[in-house]
């Protein structure tokens, strides 16, 4: 138990102590956090989608050659 208090003080005085840390600290993971969870989102919808995708179809990929 003395581990996790130790944890959480240390944590509290790195960024809890002062507003503008602690504001900073979640503007900053809220940001990387949508971005984290953006691509992985992405990166799932086309592993499932592979063949049904615009850019997969050979006819509709194509396009006309202008002279």
């Amino acid at each position: 138990m003395g581990v996790q208090r130790g944890a959480l003080e240390g944590f509290y005085r790195l960024i809890m102590r002062r507003n503008s840390v602690y504001v900073s600290f979640i503007i900053a993971g809220a940001f990387f956090g949508e971005r984290a969870v953006d691509y992985g989102v992405h990166k799932l919808w086309e592993s499932n989608n592979v063949g049904k995708r615009y850019e997969d179809i050979s006819v509709l990929g194509q396009r006309p050659i202008e002279e």
